[in-house]
Order: C-alpha cells, then sequence, then structure tokens
C-alpha cells in the first residue's frame, strides 16, 4: 500500500466524530437567546424593584404623613395617619363647591400589583416549558444525533470507496457505478429527510411559540396601560385630604372635618412605575421581532448539511411556508449549535469548496474527501 493511501486512511479515520456523550441531553438549550433575556428582565425587574419599595417601607416605618391640629396628643396623631393610611380616600370639593371623594387605594396596592405583574410575565415561559419544551427536546435530541451520524456515515462510505477503487481493476467501471448510484440515490439519507418533512407539516410547536409571545405582549401591553391610568389619575396627587370624623368621632367638635395628609412614599412609587414602564415599552419590539423570526427560513444551517450525499431538502424547494415546526427546531438548532459536532467540520469544508479553482470537482463531502483520498487521479474529470 502506497504512503498515500495509507495517510489518507488516517485522515479518514480522524475525521469520524466521536460517540456523543450523555451530557449532550442535559445541555441542550430550549430557550432562545433573546427569549431568556425577556424572561429575565420582564420577570426580574418588576420583583426587584418591589423588594427595593417593600425595604425602604420596613426602613422607614410610616408611608403616611398627616397634619393633625396643634390640639392632638401623640396617640391621637397616631391615630390619625393610621386611620387615613387604613382608608386612602381624599376628600375634596369639585368646580361647583360640592364634595367629592376619590380613592387612592391603588397606590397601597401598587407593590402587590407589581408582583401579580410579575407572575402573569412568566405564564408564558410556564406555558412554553411545559407544553412544547418536552417535545421540542426529543426533536433536537434525534435531529443533532442523526445530523452527526449521517456524517460519520458519509465519512465511513468514502472509507469503504477507496478500498474498493484501490481493488477495482477497471477505475472507469468503478466511477460510471458510482455516479449511477448517485443518481438513484443510494446514498440518501431517508430517516433523517423525511422527519424533517414530517416537521415541515406539523404546527404545534409554531403555534405556541406563536402564542407565547402574543400572551407576552398581551401582557406587557396590559401593563404599560395600567401605569399609564394610574399616572393620569393617581401617581400626580401625593397630597389629599382625610377625614377621620367617622364612627365614635363623628359627633366630636373639636375634630376638623379633614386633615391634609402627604404620601412619604409617592416619589418612590413614581420611580418604580416609571422604570418598569419604560423597559417594558423598549421591550415590545424585541417580542415583536421574536414572532417575525418565523416569517423566513434560516437556510444557512440546512444549506451546509446539503453537501452531504443526496440530502437535498433545500435544492428540492420542499422548504414552502415558514410558519410550521421544522422552521421553530432550525432556530432552536442554531442556538445548540456547539452541541451539533459535525456543523463546525462541514463549515470548514464548505469554505474549502469555496476558495477551490476547480469547483466541479467538489459536488459533496464524498467528492471532497474522495479528492484528498488522493482518487483524483482516476477520477473523470467533468465536461
Amino acid at each position: 500500500m502506497s504512503l498515500s493511501h495509507t495517510a489518507a486512511e488516517y485522515m479518514l479515520s480522524d475525521a469520524l466524530l466521536p460517540d456523543p456523550s450523555s451530557s449532550r441531553a442535559k445541555g441542550l438549550r430550549l430557550e432562545l437567546p433573546s427569549d431568556r433575556l425577556l424572561k429575565f428582565v420582564t420577570v426580574g425587574l418588576p420583583l426587584f424593584l418591589v423588594s427595593l419599595a417593600f425595604a425602604r417601607e420596613f426602613s422607614a416605618g410610616s408611608q403616611i404623613s398627616c397634619f393633625s391640629p396643634t390640639n392632638f396628643t401623640g396617640k391621637q396623631s397616631t391615630y390619625t395617619d393610621t386611620a387615613c393610611w387604613d382608608s386612602l380616600i381624599h376628600h375634596g370639593f369639585d368646580a361647583e363647591g360640592r364634595a367629592i371623594t376619590k380613592s387612592l387605594w391603588a397606590l397601597k396596592v401598587f407593590p402587590y400589583s407589581l408582583l401579580v405583574v410579575a407572575v402573569l410575565m412568566y405564564l408564558p415561559y410556564l406555558l412554553w416549558r411545559y407544553a412544547a419544551a418536552p417535545s421540542l427536546h426529543c426533536d433536537l435530541l434525534f435531529i443533532i444525533d442523526e445530523l452527526d451520524k449521517s456524517y460519520n456515515r458519509s465519512v465511513r462510505l468514502v472509507q469503504h470507496m477507496k478500498k474498493v477503487q484501490q481493488a477495482s481493476e477497471e477505475p472507469e467501471q468503478f466511477w460510471e457505478e458510482y455516479e449511477r448510484a448517485r443518481r438513484e440515490r443510494y446514498f440518501e439519507f431517508p430517516l433523517l429527510e423525511r422527519y424533517l418533512t414530517c416537521k415541515q407539516h406539523a404546527h404545534a410547536l409554531v403555534f405556541i411559540y406563536i402564542l407565547r409571545n402574543l400572551l407576552l405582549l398581551l401582557f406587557l401591553a396590559a401593563t404599560c396601560l395600567y401605569l399609564v391610568f394610574l399616572h393620569l389619575n393617581i401617581f400626580f396627587q401625593d397630597e389629599f385630604s382625610c377625614s377621620i370624623k367617622t364612627g365614635l368621632l363623628q359627633a366630636e367638635p373639636h375634630i376638623p372635618p379633614l386633615i391634609p395628609c402627604k404620601l412619604v412614599f409617592f416619589s418612590v412609587f413614581q420611580i418604580i412605575s416609571l422604570s418598569v414602564g419604560s423597559v417594558y415599552v423598549l421591550l415590545i419590539p424585541v417580542v415583536i421581532y421574536n414572532a417575525l423570526q418565523l416569517c423566513q427560513w434560516d437556510k444557512g444551517l440546512l444549506s451546509v448539511y446539503e453537501m452531504l450525499p443526496a440530502f437535498d431538502l433545500l435544492s428540492r424547494r420542499m422548504l414552502t411556508c415558514p410558519l410550521n415546526d421544522l422552521n421553530v427546531i432550525l432556530l432552536f438548532l442554531r442556538a445548540n449549535i456547539s452541541e451539533l459536532t459535525s456543523f463546525s467540520r462541514l463549515n470548514a469544508v464548505s469554505a474549502l469548496r469555496e476558495a477551490t479553482a476547480n469547483k466541479e470537482d467538489i459536488d459533496t463531502v464524498i467528492d471532497f474527501m474522495t479528492l484528498l483520498a488522493g482518487l483524483e487521479t482516476t477520477k473523470p474529470k467533468h465536461q
């Protein structure tokens, strides 16, 4: 056996991928990077700001300061603060002098409403985790495994072809048999390709992904509208008039009808609401962009694998409407590209293919590796 053939055998043996480890199943990412960022911000931001508000409430003590009459004792002033904080009703007069009341309870429940917002923002991710992630995990694990196996099968096929070509006494007949096998698709990978075709006609994952983004968009818009409502109706009134002439104190003549009060935490709630509202408004285009990703195919990944023999999902124009499960799987394959070992090798071969002058001699991975194995001297050139 010649030195070149021995070197080719070692080269092809090194080209084989190692068997996948058991950690691959644990390392798969079932969320896109942009979705993970959205979850961190939409859920974490209100929780963080609410924790700051509660910390200030516990450290500062009373959240209200009422200007009691000078003849009130200390206990009476404390009672006034407590009663006005419990009621949070503003007593005033309209332009015609009629008495009106306005409830400010939204300020009191504002921190708890942000907790509800955080829970609502987490619901779309719970939907994805329990309704789509298990199925997506199985799909990704199978497709990544099959793509790597397809690459290994191609390398082993090259090894076998090299041995057959070396033992063949008629090189021309060998290449005719090879071309006929390619035309009749003897090198195809029917299981993988048909599985991808089946996923192209399924719509469960894409439906859940779109529903997840629509729910998130709805909750973001509802939160922004809620904060706008608070600012227009309540968050410009840090002072109000409180009435404590109720119950046993209603007939007391020394108690004034209205006592002015000021909300101590008002500026803090304004800053919190503006922060949450501004960030959520900026996140709305990100959610829309995530949903619009499904309107076009990510053809870069599959086009690299078309270098494998008879793997032509793109060239046969099987990719029609992008709103299907296959497009979702392609997005997550791109996010898990580090787990797809064969992609980096095929991508390198693709770069070499583009830099080669005689591109007509490099149609597939088999052609490329055949040239490296030293068979180019016997293979007839394309006309």
